[in-house]
């Protein structure tokens, strides 16, 4: 697999959410994808490069192109960088020419890719998982969501708030003893299956929930699509457990906030 992969499956994500909204908008300009799902989340306002970049001001002359598309809309937003559309100078100065446009640095996530997921290397805990589909599985994909990612509910329930979504953003809830304690979601795009808001309350982690719900969701997705190669942006946390469970990282997603 090679960091289009990632980039590709990113950026189907964010179009997935922004295609469900009334307020949603996608976008192609020249060198930038744009998919907003015009809500108060400023990360689900944002744009991408799709081609590559040769100089840094041709970086930057995208970025002007974001923000002025963002500006006349009136809306906070985010760029999310696959790092590999770079040259490897305007690569090392990328964070300088984002800082410059008052963009600020919020994160780096390893993209991670798996041609096949490896077994587990311990039994996995007994969970039942349920796809979202109806008000209680939404209202506790986005509680759990809200809390592991430090973000207000209500902008978490902005971003989920129309069924269309979960037509195509296909997300899984982990039950211990009836209580939500873990979450996966799944989305198609760029020739494999992307992973997605792996999530588990604070009070529950390290017992392998986050795996179990994971490997449930890339389960189904394989049994629906029939496909095995997956990618996923990992956070610090996580990325231990992504390696054991088969995959390497292939690129950098650098997330710069307006």
């Amino acid at each position: 697999m090679a960091f289009e992969n990632v980039a590709d499956n990113l950026r189907e994500s964010f179009r997935v959410v922004a295609a469900g909204r009334g307020q949603g908008e996608i976008r192609e300009l020249p060198g930038v994808s744009i998919a907003a799902a015009g809500v108060a989340f400023q990360m689900f306002n944002a744009a991408f490069l799709s081609a590559p970049v040769l100089t840094e001001s041709e970086l930057q002359q995208r970025i002007l192109l974001s923000m002025s598309h963002f500006g006349v809309r009136g809306l906070e937003w985010a760029f999310w960088v696959c790092e590999d559309w770079m040259d490897a100078r305007t690569r090392r100065r990328s964070r300088q020419i984002f800082e410059r446009q008052g963009l600020r640095h919020s994160v780096d996530l390893p993209g991670m890719a798996a041609d096949r997921i490896a077994p587990p290397v311990k039994p996995l805990p007994a969970l039942s998982v349920r796809r979202v589909s109806d008000t209680a599985t939404r209202e506790a994909f986005c509680a759990i969501g809200s809390v592991c990612f430090h973000v207000p509910i209500l902008w978490f329930r902005e971003v989920f708030d129309n069924r269309m979504v979960w037509d195509k953003f296909a997300a899984y809830v982990g039950y211990r003893n009836e209580e939500p304690v873990s979450t996966a979601a799944i989305v198609m795009g760029g020739g494999v299956i992307g992973v997605y808001n792996v999530a588990t309350m604070p009070d529950h982690q390290r017992r392998g929930y986050g795996e179990a719900v994971m490997r449930h969701a890339l389960a189904e997705a394989q049994r629906e699509h029939g496909m095995e190669r997956s990618i996923l942006q990992s956070t610090p946390a996580g990325y231990r457990l992504y390696e054991r469970m088969g995959y390497r990282k292939i690129t950098r997603v650098s997330v710069y906030a307006s």
